[in-house]
Protein backbone atom coordinates (compact mmCIF):
# COMPACT_ATOMS: atom_id res chain seq x y z
CA UNK A 1 0.00 0.00 0.00
CA UNK A 2 1.49 3.16 -0.72
CA UNK A 3 2.40 5.20 2.33
CA UNK A 4 1.92 8.77 0.67
CA UNK A 5 -1.67 8.35 0.24
CA UNK A 6 -4.20 11.55 0.59
CA UNK A 7 -7.47 11.47 1.83
CA UNK A 8 -9.89 14.16 3.26
CA UNK A 9 -12.22 14.62 5.95
CA UNK A 10 -13.76 17.14 8.29
CA UNK A 11 -12.76 17.65 12.17
CA UNK A 12 -14.55 19.84 13.92
CA UNK A 13 -16.43 21.42 11.01
CA UNK A 14 -13.18 22.19 9.06
CA UNK A 15 -12.06 19.60 6.14
CA UNK A 16 -8.62 18.62 6.03
CA UNK A 17 -6.43 16.67 3.35
CA UNK A 18 -4.06 14.34 4.86
CA UNK A 19 -0.79 13.15 2.96
CA UNK A 20 0.42 9.93 4.60
CA UNK A 21 0.47 6.54 5.98
CA UNK A 22 -3.41 5.32 5.30
CA UNK A 23 -2.96 2.73 8.44
CA UNK A 24 -1.73 5.56 10.53
CA UNK A 25 -3.87 5.27 14.21
CA UNK A 26 -6.52 8.48 13.73
CA UNK A 27 -5.49 9.57 17.62
CA UNK A 28 -1.60 10.08 16.64
CA UNK A 29 -3.22 12.19 13.44
CA UNK A 30 -5.36 14.50 15.38
CA UNK A 31 -2.41 14.89 18.60
CA UNK A 32 0.50 15.29 16.54
CA UNK A 33 -0.77 16.89 13.34
CA UNK A 34 -3.70 18.56 14.47
CA UNK A 35 -1.72 19.21 17.77
CA UNK A 36 -5.83 18.42 19.49
CA UNK A 37 -4.60 17.37 22.43
CA UNK A 38 -7.60 16.74 24.13
CA UNK A 39 -8.03 13.22 22.78
CA UNK A 40 -5.74 11.24 24.93
CA UNK A 41 -3.51 8.15 24.33
CA UNK A 42 -3.82 5.79 27.00
CA UNK A 43 -3.15 1.66 26.23
CA UNK A 44 -3.20 2.37 21.90
CA UNK A 45 -5.37 -1.12 21.80
CA UNK A 46 -9.23 -0.03 22.60
CA UNK A 47 -9.65 -0.75 25.78
CA UNK A 48 -9.16 2.54 27.74
CA UNK A 49 -11.56 4.56 25.97
CA UNK A 50 -8.95 7.89 26.68
CA UNK A 51 -8.88 8.30 22.81
CA UNK A 52 -12.68 8.51 21.74
CA UNK A 53 -13.63 10.70 19.57
CA UNK A 54 -17.17 11.11 17.01
CA UNK A 55 -17.33 9.71 13.91
CA UNK A 56 -20.44 10.20 11.77
CA UNK A 57 -21.93 10.73 15.27
CA UNK A 58 -20.43 7.56 16.84
CA UNK A 59 -18.07 7.23 19.84
CA UNK A 60 -15.35 5.46 18.64
CA UNK A 61 -11.68 4.60 19.58
CA UNK A 62 -9.51 6.03 17.72
CA UNK A 63 -6.34 5.08 19.06
CA UNK A 64 -8.06 1.38 16.55
CA UNK A 65 -9.11 3.89 13.24
CA UNK A 66 -6.81 4.08 10.58
CA UNK A 67 -6.67 7.53 9.32
CA UNK A 68 -7.59 6.38 5.55
CA UNK A 69 -11.07 5.04 7.31
CA UNK A 70 -12.25 8.57 8.04
CA UNK A 71 -12.21 9.90 4.44
CA UNK A 72 -15.01 11.93 3.69
CA UNK A 73 -16.67 11.01 7.06
CA UNK A 74 -17.20 14.01 10.21
CA UNK A 75 -15.13 13.56 13.19
CA UNK A 76 -15.83 15.57 16.70
CA UNK A 77 -13.08 15.89 19.20
CA UNK A 78 -13.57 17.13 22.16
CA UNK A 79 -12.11 20.70 21.69
CA UNK A 80 -14.70 20.52 18.89
CA UNK A 81 -17.74 19.93 21.45
CA UNK A 82 -16.12 22.34 24.22
CA UNK A 83 -18.57 24.88 22.57
CA UNK A 84 -22.02 23.11 22.73
CA UNK A 85 -24.34 23.87 25.15
CA UNK A 86 -25.17 20.02 26.36
CA UNK A 87 -21.24 19.47 26.35
CA UNK A 88 -20.72 22.37 28.77
CA UNK A 89 -24.02 21.26 30.88
CA UNK A 90 -21.96 17.66 30.78
CA UNK A 91 -18.84 19.73 32.01
CA UNK A 92 -20.46 21.40 34.77
CA UNK A 93 -22.29 18.10 36.28
CA UNK A 94 -18.84 16.13 35.75
CA UNK A 95 -17.18 19.25 38.11
CA UNK A 96 -20.00 19.42 40.67
CA UNK A 97 -20.50 15.61 40.77
CA UNK A 98 -16.42 15.41 41.70
CA UNK A 99 -16.08 13.05 38.59
CA UNK A 100 -12.58 14.67 37.58
CA UNK A 101 -9.57 13.69 39.54
CA UNK A 102 -6.37 13.42 37.23
CA UNK A 103 -8.84 14.47 34.08
CA UNK A 104 -6.64 11.98 31.70
CA UNK A 105 -10.01 9.95 31.46
CA UNK A 106 -12.51 12.85 31.00
CA UNK A 107 -11.97 13.60 27.63
CA UNK A 108 -12.86 10.21 26.54
CA UNK A 109 -15.60 9.84 28.68
CA UNK A 110 -17.31 12.78 27.81
CA UNK A 111 -17.02 12.08 24.59
CA UNK A 112 -18.64 9.23 24.92
CA UNK A 113 -21.50 10.46 26.79
CA UNK A 114 -21.92 13.19 24.52
CA UNK A 115 -22.54 10.90 21.54
CA UNK A 116 -25.24 8.89 23.43
CA UNK A 117 -27.05 11.90 24.49
CA UNK A 118 -27.49 13.14 20.94
CA UNK A 119 -28.19 9.72 19.63
CA UNK A 120 -30.86 8.92 22.15
CA UNK A 121 -34.29 10.06 23.30
CA UNK A 122 -35.15 7.90 25.93
CA UNK A 123 -32.21 6.33 28.37
CA UNK A 124 -32.20 4.13 31.38
CA UNK A 125 -29.57 3.79 33.85
CA UNK A 126 -28.23 0.90 32.33
CA UNK A 127 -27.78 2.66 28.96
CA UNK A 128 -25.24 5.24 30.58
CA UNK A 129 -23.55 2.44 32.35
CA UNK A 130 -23.09 0.27 29.10
CA UNK A 131 -22.38 3.37 26.68
CA UNK A 132 -19.47 3.71 28.96
CA UNK A 133 -18.05 0.27 29.11
CA UNK A 134 -14.95 0.74 26.99
CA UNK A 135 -13.96 3.97 29.30
CA UNK A 136 -11.89 3.59 32.19
CA UNK A 137 -10.95 5.80 34.80
CA UNK A 138 -8.11 4.69 37.67
CA UNK A 139 -8.50 7.60 39.89
CA UNK A 140 -12.64 8.67 41.20
CA UNK A 141 -13.88 5.39 39.93
CA UNK A 142 -17.53 5.91 38.16
CA UNK A 143 -19.91 7.21 40.86
CA UNK A 144 -19.17 10.95 40.17
CA UNK A 145 -19.15 10.37 36.55
CA UNK A 146 -22.31 8.31 36.27
CA UNK A 147 -24.07 11.17 38.69
CA UNK A 148 -22.99 14.08 36.36
CA UNK A 149 -24.63 11.81 33.29
CA UNK A 150 -27.64 11.12 34.98
CA UNK A 151 -27.73 14.87 36.17
CA UNK A 152 -27.40 15.91 33.08
CA UNK A 153 -29.93 13.43 31.60
CA UNK A 154 -32.55 13.13 33.81
CA UNK A 155 -32.67 16.81 35.12
CA UNK A 156 -33.63 18.05 31.65
CA UNK A 157 -36.80 15.76 31.84
CA UNK A 158 -35.87 13.12 29.53
CA UNK A 159 -36.36 9.50 30.95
Amino acid sequence: MNSNERFSFRINGQEVTVTGDPTRPLADFIREDLELTGTKIGCSSGECGACTVILDGMPVTSCLIPVASVTDKEVLTVEGLSEQEDFKKLAAAMEEQGAVQCGFCTPGFMTTLYALKQNHHLFEREDVTAALKNNLCRCTGYRGILAAAEKVVYEEGVK
